[in-house]
């Protein structure tokens, strides 16, 4: 395997390719088929089947699956500054 453009870090592709398996995975460990999702997050069922198999997906639609999955949580610490992350894991 070559070094690309991104190194050794993933490129935006992969990581929404690992992003929808990831909800994939979630849903799926719930029991919840696409169309329950799509009922409960208000996300089209398109959309859903469109991320799970590309991993295009506008943002909001993305944080309305993680609410309904109860995993928005995770991303609230995504992004934070550098300074701002460490000081948060002080009082983990």
């Amino acid at each position: 395997m070559s070094m690309g453009e991104y190194g050794d870090e993933k490129s935006p592709k992969e990581v929404m390719m690992l992003l929808s398996k990831r909800i994939r995975d979630l849903r799926k460990q719930g029991k919840i088929s696409q169309k329950d999702l799509s009922d409960k997050s208000g996300v089209a069922y398109a959309s859903i089947r469109k991320f799970e198999s590309t991993g295009i997906i506008s943002l909001e639609s993305l944080l309305k699956m993680c609410d309904t999955l109860n995993r928005l949580k995770d991303l609230e610490s995504i992004l934070l500054p550098d300074d701002m992350e460490r000081k948060k894991n002080l009082f983990k």
